[in-house]
C-alpha cells in the first residue's frame, strides 16, 4: 500500500472520528447544558496547532541543519585523507611520488570545479571523478615497496585511500534533498492550517492585529524557507563548500 494512500486514510479516519464524536454528543446533550461554561473550544485548538506545528518546525530544521553539517564533515574528512595521501608518499621514490601528487591533485582539481557544479545543478557525482580516484588508488595499491622505510608507509597510505573513498561514497550518498516529500506536504499543510486559525479568530481589521498577523505568517514562510534551503546540503544559499579542498592544496588557487 502506498504511504500517501496510508496517509489519506489515516487522516480522514482521524477526521471522520472527531466528526462522528460531536455529532453524538450533540445529540446526546442534556437540554439545560450551557456551553458558555466551558473554555473557548477555537482558541484552545489554535494554541495547540501552534505549539505542535512548532514542535514540528524545529524537528525539521534540526534535521536539515544535521544533514548539512554531516555534508560538510564528508568534505573534510576526504580532503584530509588526500592530503595525507599527498604528504606520506614522499618516502617513495620521485617518479612514484610525483605521479600520485599529481593524480591527487588532478582529482581535488576536478571535485572543486566540474564536480562541485555537478553535485549543485544535478544532485550527483561524476564519472569522471571516480575514475580519477581510482587512478589514484591504483597508484598506491599497485606499488611493491622496496624497503623497509616504503613497507612502513604502505600501509597506512591505503588506509588513507580506503578513508577517501568512504568520504567520498558518503559525500556522493548526501547530494540530493534530505526530506522526504511527505514531510513537506505535512510542513506546508501544518502552515496552512496554523495561519488558517487567525481567520478562525475573527481577527480585525486594526492596525496592530494586521501587523502581528503579517509578522506570524512571515515567520513561518521564514523558517519554511530555511528548511528548504538547507534541504540540499551542496547547493542553494547554506550549503557545503569546498573550502576545505582548497585550503589543504593551495596550489589549486593559482
Amino acid at each position: 500500500m502506498s504511504e500517501w494512500l496510508v496517509l489519506t486514510l489515516a487522516m480522514a479516519a482521524a477526521c471522520a472520528v472527531v466528526v462522528v464524536v460531536t455529532l453524538v454528543r450533540a445529540r446526546t446533550a442534556a437540554v439545560d447544558e450551557d456551553p458558555s461554561e466551558t473554555p473557548d473550544v477555537i482558541e484552545y485548538m489554535t494554541m495547540w496547532i501552534g505549539v505542535v506545528y512548532a514542535i514540528v518546525l524545529g524537528l525539521a530544521i534540526a534535521g536539515v541543519w544535521e544533514a548539512r553539517s554531516a555534508a560538510q564533515d564528508h568534505v573534510q574528512a576526504e580532503a584530509q585523507a588526500l592530503h595525507e595521501i599527498s604528504q606520506r608518499v614522499r618516502v617513495y621514490p620521485a617518479d612514484v611520488r610525483d605521479r600520485v601528487r599529481a593524480d591527487v591533485n588532478a582529482y581535488v582539481g576536478h571535485v572543486v570545479t566540474t564536480e562541485w557544479k555537478a553535485m549543485a545543478d544535478h544532485g550527483e557525482v561524476t564519472a569522471r571523478g571516480q575514475e580519477l580516484f581510482q587512478r589514484i588508488r591504483q597508484d598506491v595499491t599497485d606499488y611493491h615497496p622496496k624497503t623497509d622505510y616504503e613497507a612502513q608507509a604502505y600501509q597506512p597510505l591505503v588506509d588513507q585511500v580506503t578513508a577517501a573513498d568512504a568520504a567520498r561514497n558518503a559525500r556522493a550518498g548526501s547530494t540530493g534533498s534530505t526530506m522526504p516529500p511527505v514531510v513537506w506536504f505535512g510542513l506546508i499543510a501544518g502552515a496552512v492550517v496554523t495561519i488558517g486559525m487567525v481567520f478562525a479568530l475573527q481577527i480585525r481589521r486594526t492596525a496592530r492585529e494586521l501587523l502581528l498577523a503579517g509578522l506570524f505568517s512571515a515567520l513561518i514562510a521564514f523558517l519554511l524557507f530555511l528548511i528548504w534551503d538547507f534541504d540540499a546540503p551542496y547547493s542553494r544559499g547554506v550549503s557545503a563548500s569546498a573550502e576545505p579542498f582548497l585550503a589543504l592544496f593551495p596550489q589549486l588557487h593559482g
